[in-house]
């Protein structure tokens, strides 16, 4: 069965559909969390890359990151990219570059970064939501 090619066109209203903050894996996290009576900031400007959720007492920050934007296996899935190949390579690869330096800055000022993929919170949110507890029990 063949995949239908979609245009170009569609597939730049698709990409400006994507939304950076609020995602359903971003929210499910931050339920379990606030039902478990922790509290936190969503999306904190006054911290390098913004977290997805800030837990400022503890000094964590959590980013759920999405697999195309944020090169999740990226070595593999780099040579499948078709269309448009030099921009989305570059792209990537700059966040990915971003991510880094995100996590170097916020361990420079004492905070805990995890970084989740969002396929994978959406698969198991309780367990990461359990890995966010204990790094909070641990930072007790």
């Amino acid at each position: 069965m063949r995949k239908k090619l979609i245009t170009t066109k569609e597939k730049s209203l698709q990409m400006s559909r994507v939304h950076s903050t609020g995602g359903k894996d971003e929210v499910i996290i931050r339920k379990l969390l606030w039902h478990k009576g922790i509290r936190y900031r969503i999306n904190d400007k006054k911290l390098p890359g913004k977290p997805d959720i800030a837990i400022t007492k503890y000094k964590i920050a959590v980013f759920i990151d999405g697999e195309f934007w944020h090169g999740y296996e990226w070595e593999k899935h780099k040579p499948r990219i078709k269309r448009n190949r030099e921009f989305w390579i570059k792209k990537i690869e700059q966040n990915m570059e971003r991510d880094k330096k995100v996590n170097l800055e916020l361990e420079a000022l004492g905070w805990t970064v995890l970084r989740f993929w969002s396929k994978r919170v959406l698969k198991e949110p309780e367990h990461y939501a359990n890995i966010i507890m204990w790094y909070i029990k641990w930072a007790k």
